[in-house]
């Protein structure tokens, strides 16, 4: 397997999207500290074991809709994406043992749990998007997990959950595109978010990433409820992928201003690594 075909198989640039699930996570149950800033790379980890057995789950399909993919193109053999996907899994629940002891470990396991029921069952019924939402909202709980204050994520869980559900409810259009109902409902979930987001508008800073975080995403979305194709579809999903990190920016900002300008940074790179290889 290449660096390449190892890059697309686990959506390498969308892996920046993660790291500020648990700092904001982390950012809810108390002031970041040292263990704040470890916990991401179990998150990134169980990420991409998520990516790579999406792949192994979908090569059939994967093989009429997209045969760029990495296993239908020949470079990845089902093989070794599903040892991929069990490797990261196992590196993640390990990484989150070790940093957050057994609170951590419990979420992270329940993380897996998770992805791996969406991947290979949950998929494509009506309880996909939900299935992918608390994995999104799990992911957070996972961060405030290593202070032992897991409950303390329960509000950043609760709006993470909700973009994720609305951008993966607008994904399954990528392809064939959507209804602009579908769309439409996507947007009305990132307007409602963002307002949650930004607060009671006491702190400039949330409030301004949160109104970031609307524009990105929302822009994208209305666009895709005027011309609900494939191609916009896909944009706005690219969208909404990468607006996790403002949206993750505002709940961090009310904590650590520094560390929420340094997840934003993030967006930039994302964007431009997008070009390279796909976050979808």
């Amino acid at each position: 397997m290449t660096s390449r075909a190892f890059a697309e198989l686990v959506r390498l640039p969308a892996a920046l999207t993660v790291p500020g699930d648990t700092l904001a996570g982390a950012a809810a149950a108390g002031p970041l500290r040292a263990r704040s800033f470890a916990m991401p790379a179990a998150s990134v980890a169980l990420y991409w074991a998520g990516m790579a057995l999406n792949d192994w789950a979908d090569r059939d399909l994967d093989a009429v809709e997209r045969p760029e993919r990495p296993i239908p193109s020949g470079r990845v053999s089902p093989r070794q994406a599903l040892g991929v996907a069990a490797g990261l899994t196992a590196a993640g629940v390990g990484l989150a043992a070790l940093v957050g002891g057994r609170p951590a470990a419990a979420t992270a396991a329940a993380l897996a749990g998770t992805v791996w029921a969406y991947d290979t069952v949950l998929k494509d019924t009506a309880a996909g998007p939900v299935a992918m939402a608390a994995a999104r909202g799990l992911d957070v709980l996972l961060g405030a997990s290593a202070s032992g204050r897991t409950r303390a994520g329960l509000v950043p869980a609760a709006l993470l959950a909700a973009h994720t559900a609305g951008v993966t409810l607008l994904s399954r259009g990528e392809v064939h595109g959507t209804r602009p109902l579908t769309a439409g409902i996507a947007g009305g979930v990132t307007v409602a978010t963002a307002a949650a987001a930004a607060g009671h508008g006491r702190a400039a800073l949330p409030v301004a990433l949160a109104a970031t975080y609307a524009t990105s995403v929302g822009t994208a979305q209305l666009a895709a409820v005027s011309s609900p194709d494939a191609g916009t579809v896909r944009r706005a999903t690219g969208a909404g992928i990468r607006g996790m990190i403002p949206l993750q920016a505002a709940l961090v900002a009310r904590r650590s201003p520094l560390a929420a300008l340094g997840l934003l940074a993030a967006g930039p790179i994302a964007k431009a690594a997008s070009k390279v290889v796909s976050p979808t």
